[in-house]
Protein backbone atom coordinates (compact mmCIF):
# COMPACT_ATOMS: atom_id res chain seq x y z
CA UNK A 1 0.00 0.00 0.00
CA UNK A 2 1.19 3.55 -0.77
CA UNK A 3 0.93 6.06 2.06
CA UNK A 4 0.12 9.76 1.75
CA UNK A 5 3.77 10.56 0.99
CA UNK A 6 4.01 8.08 -1.89
CA UNK A 7 5.99 5.46 0.07
CA UNK A 8 5.11 1.79 -0.26
CA UNK A 9 4.41 -0.02 2.99
CA UNK A 10 3.64 -3.64 3.84
CA UNK A 11 0.53 -3.70 5.98
CA UNK A 12 -0.54 -6.27 8.52
CA UNK A 13 -3.60 -8.27 7.47
CA UNK A 14 -6.81 -6.61 8.58
CA UNK A 15 -7.96 -9.81 10.28
CA UNK A 16 -4.87 -9.70 12.47
CA UNK A 17 -5.42 -6.08 13.47
CA UNK A 18 -9.12 -6.71 14.10
CA UNK A 19 -8.69 -9.02 17.09
CA UNK A 20 -9.85 -6.34 19.48
CA UNK A 21 -9.25 -6.81 23.18
CA UNK A 22 -12.04 -4.41 24.09
CA UNK A 23 -15.12 -5.77 25.79
CA UNK A 24 -18.30 -3.83 26.46
CA UNK A 25 -20.54 -4.58 29.46
CA UNK A 26 -22.87 -7.51 28.82
CA UNK A 27 -21.67 -8.34 25.30
CA UNK A 28 -21.97 -11.96 24.16
CA UNK A 29 -19.39 -14.14 22.47
CA UNK A 30 -21.50 -13.99 19.29
CA UNK A 31 -21.44 -10.21 19.40
CA UNK A 32 -17.65 -10.13 19.81
CA UNK A 33 -17.11 -12.54 16.92
CA UNK A 34 -19.35 -10.48 14.62
CA UNK A 35 -17.86 -7.21 15.86
CA UNK A 36 -14.28 -8.32 15.14
CA UNK A 37 -15.33 -9.46 11.66
CA UNK A 38 -16.90 -6.04 11.11
CA UNK A 39 -13.76 -4.35 12.45
CA UNK A 40 -11.70 -6.14 9.81
CA UNK A 41 -14.02 -4.77 7.12
CA UNK A 42 -13.80 -1.27 8.64
CA UNK A 43 -10.01 -1.46 8.47
CA UNK A 44 -10.20 -2.57 4.83
CA UNK A 45 -12.61 0.29 4.11
CA UNK A 46 -10.21 2.79 5.66
CA UNK A 47 -7.42 1.41 3.52
CA UNK A 48 -9.54 1.58 0.39
CA UNK A 49 -10.41 5.21 1.15
CA UNK A 50 -6.67 5.91 1.40
CA UNK A 51 -6.00 4.19 -1.93
CA UNK A 52 -8.75 6.18 -3.64
CA UNK A 53 -7.43 9.44 -2.14
CA UNK A 54 -3.93 8.64 -3.42
CA UNK A 55 -5.34 7.89 -6.87
CA UNK A 56 -7.24 11.18 -6.81
CA UNK A 57 -4.08 13.09 -5.89
CA UNK A 58 -2.21 11.38 -8.72
CA UNK A 59 -4.59 12.55 -11.45
CA UNK A 60 -2.86 14.35 -14.35
CA UNK A 61 -3.37 18.12 -14.44
CA UNK A 62 -6.94 18.99 -15.35
CA UNK A 63 -8.07 21.46 -17.95
CA UNK A 64 -7.18 25.13 -17.75
CA UNK A 65 -10.14 27.33 -16.85
CA UNK A 66 -11.84 28.83 -19.91
CA UNK A 67 -12.10 32.17 -18.12
CA UNK A 68 -11.42 33.86 -14.82
CA UNK A 69 -15.06 33.87 -13.71
CA UNK A 70 -16.45 37.04 -12.18
CA UNK A 71 -18.67 36.50 -9.12
CA UNK A 72 -20.57 38.81 -6.84
CA UNK A 73 -19.20 38.41 -3.33
CA UNK A 74 -20.00 39.83 0.05
CA UNK A 75 -17.70 42.76 -0.60
CA UNK A 76 -18.55 43.22 -4.28
CA UNK A 77 -17.34 41.73 -7.59
CA UNK A 78 -14.49 39.22 -7.34
CA UNK A 79 -12.67 36.98 -9.81
CA UNK A 80 -12.26 33.26 -9.22
CA UNK A 81 -8.48 33.74 -9.17
CA UNK A 82 -8.91 35.94 -6.08
CA UNK A 83 -10.88 33.27 -4.24
CA UNK A 84 -7.66 31.31 -3.72
CA UNK A 85 -6.33 33.84 -1.24
CA UNK A 86 -2.91 32.64 -0.09
CA UNK A 87 -3.59 29.00 -1.02
CA UNK A 88 -2.79 26.99 -4.11
CA UNK A 89 -6.02 24.96 -3.95
CA UNK A 90 -9.61 26.15 -4.02
CA UNK A 91 -12.60 23.94 -3.18
CA UNK A 92 -16.00 25.10 -4.41
CA UNK A 93 -19.48 23.85 -3.60
CA UNK A 94 -22.40 24.60 -5.89
CA UNK A 95 -25.26 25.33 -3.53
CA UNK A 96 -28.75 24.44 -4.73
CA UNK A 97 -30.25 27.86 -4.10
CA UNK A 98 -31.06 29.30 -7.50
CA UNK A 99 -33.48 32.17 -8.14
CA UNK A 100 -36.35 29.79 -8.97
CA UNK A 101 -36.26 28.12 -5.55
CA UNK A 102 -38.52 29.30 -2.75
CA UNK A 103 -35.74 28.49 -0.32
CA UNK A 104 -32.43 26.69 -0.18
CA UNK A 105 -32.12 22.94 -0.59
CA UNK A 106 -32.43 21.28 2.86
CA UNK A 107 -29.73 18.71 2.04
CA UNK A 108 -27.30 21.41 0.95
CA UNK A 109 -28.16 23.40 4.05
CA UNK A 110 -27.44 20.46 6.36
CA UNK A 111 -24.10 19.90 4.67
CA UNK A 112 -23.09 23.56 4.66
CA UNK A 113 -24.13 24.01 8.29
CA UNK A 114 -21.75 21.22 9.26
CA UNK A 115 -18.97 22.61 7.07
CA UNK A 116 -19.38 26.06 8.59
CA UNK A 117 -18.28 24.67 11.95
CA UNK A 118 -15.18 23.08 10.44
CA UNK A 119 -14.32 25.97 8.15
CA UNK A 120 -11.71 27.63 10.41
CA UNK A 121 -9.70 24.40 10.20
CA UNK A 122 -10.32 23.85 6.47
CA UNK A 123 -9.21 27.38 5.63
CA UNK A 124 -5.82 26.72 7.19
CA UNK A 125 -5.02 24.42 4.26
CA UNK A 126 -7.23 25.37 1.29
CA UNK A 127 -9.63 28.09 0.24
CA UNK A 128 -13.36 27.29 0.11
CA UNK A 129 -16.19 29.04 -1.70
CA UNK A 130 -19.95 28.41 -1.74
CA UNK A 131 -21.51 29.35 -5.07
CA UNK A 132 -25.17 29.74 -6.08
CA UNK A 133 -27.12 31.45 -8.84
CA UNK A 134 -29.36 33.58 -6.62
CA UNK A 135 -28.49 37.26 -6.13
CA UNK A 136 -25.86 37.84 -3.45
CA UNK A 137 -28.37 39.68 -1.22
CA UNK A 138 -30.54 36.56 -1.05
CA UNK A 139 -27.56 34.35 -0.26
CA UNK A 140 -26.38 36.65 2.50
CA UNK A 141 -29.85 36.87 4.04
CA UNK A 142 -30.04 33.07 4.25
CA UNK A 143 -26.49 32.87 5.61
CA UNK A 144 -27.39 35.34 8.37
CA UNK A 145 -30.63 33.53 9.19
CA UNK A 146 -28.80 30.19 9.54
CA UNK A 147 -26.08 31.72 11.68
CA UNK A 148 -23.24 30.70 9.36
CA UNK A 149 -20.12 32.52 10.48
CA UNK A 150 -17.29 31.19 8.34
CA UNK A 151 -18.67 30.17 4.94
CA UNK A 152 -17.87 32.55 2.08
CA UNK A 153 -20.77 32.78 -0.37
CA UNK A 154 -20.72 34.06 -3.95
CA UNK A 155 -23.36 34.64 -6.61
CA UNK A 156 -22.80 33.15 -10.07
CA UNK A 157 -25.93 34.79 -11.48
CA UNK A 158 -24.03 36.55 -14.26
CA UNK A 159 -21.53 33.89 -15.36
CA UNK A 160 -21.45 30.34 -16.73
CA UNK A 161 -19.65 28.70 -13.81
CA UNK A 162 -22.63 26.53 -12.84
CA UNK A 163 -23.08 25.34 -16.41
CA UNK A 164 -19.38 24.61 -16.86
CA UNK A 165 -18.60 22.94 -13.53
CA UNK A 166 -21.97 21.74 -12.16
CA UNK A 167 -23.37 20.50 -15.48
CA UNK A 168 -26.31 22.79 -14.88
CA UNK A 169 -28.85 23.89 -17.46
CA UNK A 170 -29.34 27.66 -17.00
CA UNK A 171 -33.05 27.14 -17.67
CA UNK A 172 -33.34 24.02 -15.51
CA UNK A 173 -32.94 22.91 -11.93
CA UNK A 174 -29.94 23.50 -9.68
CA UNK A 175 -27.24 20.85 -9.36
CA UNK A 176 -25.02 20.33 -6.33
CA UNK A 177 -21.32 19.96 -7.12
CA UNK A 178 -17.94 19.86 -5.45
CA UNK A 179 -14.93 20.97 -7.49
CA UNK A 180 -11.26 21.47 -6.74
CA UNK A 181 -9.14 24.00 -8.60
CA UNK A 182 -5.40 24.60 -8.46
CA UNK A 183 -3.20 27.59 -9.13
CA UNK A 184 0.38 27.11 -10.30
CA UNK A 185 2.63 29.65 -11.98
CA UNK A 186 -0.42 31.83 -12.51
CA UNK A 187 -2.35 29.11 -14.37
CA UNK A 188 -5.74 28.09 -12.99
CA UNK A 189 -6.71 24.47 -13.58
CA UNK A 190 -9.55 22.15 -12.66
CA UNK A 191 -8.14 19.29 -10.55
CA UNK A 192 -11.18 17.20 -9.61
CA UNK A 193 -14.97 17.30 -9.65
CA UNK A 194 -17.53 14.92 -8.21
CA UNK A 195 -19.25 12.84 -10.90
CA UNK A 196 -21.32 10.42 -8.82
CA UNK A 197 -24.95 11.27 -9.48
CA UNK A 198 -28.20 9.50 -10.26
CA UNK A 199 -26.63 7.60 -13.14
CA UNK A 200 -24.07 5.99 -10.80
CA UNK A 201 -26.42 5.16 -7.91
CA UNK A 202 -26.93 1.56 -6.87
CA UNK A 203 -30.48 0.14 -6.57
CA UNK A 204 -32.27 1.35 -3.48
CA UNK A 205 -29.67 3.99 -2.65
CA UNK A 206 -29.62 7.75 -2.98
CA UNK A 207 -26.98 9.21 -5.28
CA UNK A 208 -23.97 10.15 -3.22
CA UNK A 209 -20.23 10.45 -3.43
CA UNK A 210 -17.65 8.40 -1.64
CA UNK A 211 -16.58 9.19 0.95
CA UNK A 212 -19.91 10.73 1.85
CA UNK A 213 -19.35 14.29 3.07
CA UNK A 214 -22.70 14.54 4.86
CA UNK A 215 -22.01 14.11 8.60
CA UNK A 216 -25.65 13.27 9.34
CA UNK A 217 -25.51 10.19 7.07
CA UNK A 218 -22.17 9.10 8.53
CA UNK A 219 -23.65 9.20 12.03
CA UNK A 220 -26.82 7.37 10.99
CA UNK A 221 -24.78 4.69 9.21
CA UNK A 222 -23.36 3.75 12.64
CA UNK A 223 -26.80 3.01 14.06
CA UNK A 224 -28.93 -0.18 13.77
CA UNK A 225 -31.64 1.60 11.74
CA UNK A 226 -29.12 3.21 9.39
CA UNK A 227 -30.31 5.69 6.78
CA UNK A 228 -34.08 5.72 6.78
CA UNK A 229 -35.51 5.88 3.29
CA UNK A 230 -38.47 7.95 4.53
CA UNK A 231 -36.44 10.74 6.13
CA UNK A 232 -34.49 13.70 4.75
CA UNK A 233 -33.13 16.82 6.45
CA UNK A 234 -35.46 19.80 6.74
CA UNK A 235 -34.79 23.50 7.06
CA UNK A 236 -36.68 23.58 10.40
CA UNK A 237 -38.17 21.14 12.91
CA UNK A 238 -40.99 21.60 15.40
CA UNK A 239 -39.52 18.87 17.61
CA UNK A 240 -36.37 17.05 16.51
CA UNK A 241 -36.92 14.17 18.94
CA UNK A 242 -40.48 13.65 17.75
CA UNK A 243 -39.36 13.47 14.13
CA UNK A 244 -36.76 10.87 15.05
CA UNK A 245 -39.22 8.63 16.88
CA UNK A 246 -41.88 9.00 14.21
CA UNK A 247 -39.84 6.96 11.74
CA UNK A 248 -38.24 4.46 14.13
Amino acid sequence: MTDGNGSTQTLKPAQELAQSTRRFPGESAAYRTARNALLAEEIELRRHIERVAAQRRALPPGGALPQDYLFEGEQGPVRLSHLFGDHEALVTYNWMFGPRRESACPMCTALLSALDGGMPDILQCVSFAVIARSPIERLLAFKKARGWRHLRVYSSADNSFNRDYADEDPEGDDNPAFNVFTRSAGVLRHAWGDEMGAQTADPGQDPRGAPDLMPVWTILDMTPAGRRADWYPKLAYDSPAAHCHAHS
